[in-house]
């Protein structure tokens, strides 16, 4: 029996879990934002025209990097070994041009550095070999030919396919991973360490690394590559996650995110939600806000006007983009009463990606800038996981995975309620809810005859270990005062979870976003963390 299919159960990951997977454009925003904001923080620049990113994987998630590239206007340079898989990204035209010749594409990186041209160039090979070639440039020219740098193979799960090692073609190396893991293990991890020192090479000069929370740098690690920090312990690394350094500084603001989808499919419907959404942005901004919060929102202003043309749905008519407790609420109410006076054909449900301010508990991502110690906890998954349900969400979702591995299987229980006006037009899955779900051990997944809670209600049976834990929604936006009154508590509880932990955790951006939330809002109390003026102190517990 195919277990999924009974809608009983849900294969983990990330928005999946909590069916509102909306295609690639989720990726492709968030792709944006971090090559965006890594101009900023490494290089100083708001314009990165003539500037190189230089990344590997076109994959189903990683493919965005090269659409993303575009968007911001910058030089994308992206490796990939498989060529059905860059071909099909230069056949969707988020590939401008592709090569298998390194000559070639050093040379088109060059042209396009001296005329600032947007690119997004495929290589087709292994992405040490660009690396190394980076590195030989430098060496024998003085010329550093890349600014940014980043890495998307499936590292999570290196020996299965997630990463080709450099030493074998793309078909010598399937063929090795089926004759003999344990030689093909071995080239990986040479493969990684010779991954690392190339870039460790090139970032002794004017380039900047991030990992993308891909397990790349844990398992550089565990292949024996210079990843470490000097003076620090070995779960910190020389190179910071995206989260760390670009991500977590707009998840500290409340920022992540915030999505839609049209239940009605008409493409007019999301045209209509994108013109509501923009417009209340600019708002927003109108009304003042600090320069922090305001660059979120005009980054996010430009992204929302541009959406359409990048043609980024996929399916299900919907949209995404990054927005605060203010702004999410803000849009909530502009749909509901957009629904109420028929300018919407159908509700509108609301959701998030887990890559947000609260959603998912990741030490390796998410929650890598959570340094209270509390980094490995699942707090804030499971606490949205459970006030959201208490506070009127539709269904809500707690589960595993997004990309990092180490995954817990999830079992759910649908329970149906809501108005009939409410569920018109949604799938036969979208129309239960809350949709509660119990960790389950793999055998019961796969034997579910097993299972003590099928004679009815919800079982938590003991789960195996793992590293990630995601906590999701959905909210149906129907028109009605209820629906308001929920979205109301469900939004403000969900950002502001989050925040809170993160202020707890020390970052100043978080103390201040919840300092505010509130004074605006008396029912909110939040136990602040206080600041240690004399660094004595920690120096002598340190000791």
């Amino acid at each position: 029996m195919d277990v999924p299919a009974t809608f009983t159960h849900v294969y983990g990951q990330m928005t999946a879990g909590s069916y509102c997977y909306i295609g690639p454009q989720g990726i492709v925003h968030g792709t944006v934002l971090t090559v965006l904001n890594a101009g900023r923080r490494y290089l100083g620049l708001q314009d990165l025209a003539g500037k190189v990113f230089v990344t590997s994987g076109l994959g189903g998630m990683s493919g965005a990097q090269a659409k993303a590239a575009v968007i911001v206007g910058c030089i994308g340079v992206i490796a990939e070994v498989d060529g059905a898989a860059l071909m099909k990204r230069h056949r969707q035209g988020w590939l401008m041009e592709v090569t298998d010749s390194l000559d070639h594409c050093i040379e088109r990186l060059r042209e396009a550095r001296k005329t600032k041209e947007v690119l997004s160039l495929g290589y087709h090979g292994n992405v040490v070999d660009l690396w190394e070639r980076l590195v030989h440039e430098l060496d024998t020219t003085g010329e550093l030919l890349v600014d940014l740098g980043s890495d998307q193979t499936s590292c999570h799960s290196p020996f299965n396919g997630g990463y080709y090692p450099v030493q074998l073609s793309f078909a010598e190396a399937r063929s090795l991973m089926a004759s003999d893991p344990t030689a093909f293990k071995g080239l990986v991890q040479e493969s990684l360490r010779r991954h690392v020192s190339a870039i460790n090479r090139l970032a002794r000069e004017h380039f900047f690394f991030w990992d993308y929370g891909n397990a790349f740098l844990l398992e550089a690690q565990r292949a024996g590559a210079d990843v470490g920090k000097p003076g620090a312990n070995r779960t910190e690394f020389r190179y910071p996650s995206y989260v760390q350094h670009i991500m977590g500084d707009i998840f500290s603001q409340g920022f992540g995110p915030f999505r839609w989808v049209c239940t009605s499919g008409d493409p007019q419907d999301l045209v209509v939600t994108d013109r509501l959404a923009m417009s209340v942005l600019e708002e927003i901004v109108a009304g003042g806000v600090t320069p922090a919060v305001k660059l979120q929102y005009e980054d996010n202003i430009r992204w929302i006007r541009e959406a359409a043309k990048h043609q980024l749905v996929v399916g299900s008519q919907a949209r995404i983009l990054y927005s605060d407790q203010k702004g999410r609420v803000a849009i909530a109410m502009a749909f509901n009463q957009a629904i109420a006076r028929g300018e919407l054909k159908a509700p509108v449900v609301l959701s998030r990606d887990h890559h947000d301010v609260s959603g998912t508990d990741s030490p390796f991502r998410e929650t890598s800038n959570i340094y209270d110690g509390s980094a490995f906890c699942a707090d804030m998954a499971v606490q949205n996981f459970v006030g959201d349900a208490f506070r009127g969400a539709t269904w809500v979702a707690l589960h595993n995975g997004g990309g990092v591995g180490w995954l817990l299987t999830v079992k759910t229980r649908h329970r149906s309620r809501g108005s009939s006006r409410a569920h018109a037009g949604l799938p036969g899955h979208l129309t239960s809810a809350p949709l509660i779900s119990s960790m389950v051990p793999p055998q019961r997944q796969m034997h579910p005859e097993l299972d003590p809670a099928d004679a009815g209600g919800s079982a938590t049976v003991p789960a195996p270990e793992g590293e990630v834990i995601n906590g999701g929604f959905g909210l149906v936006l129907d028109g009605t005062e209820d629906a308001e009154r929920k979205a109301r508590r469900v939004l403000s509880w969900d950002v502001a979870n989050g925040v809170a932990r993160r202020c707890w955790s020390g970052s100043p951006m978080a103390y201040e976003v919840i300092c505010q939330t509130m004074r605006e809002d008396s029912s909110v109390a939040v136990t602040l963390p206080h600041t240690v003026a004399d660094e004595c102190v920690l120096q002598a517990l340190q000791q």
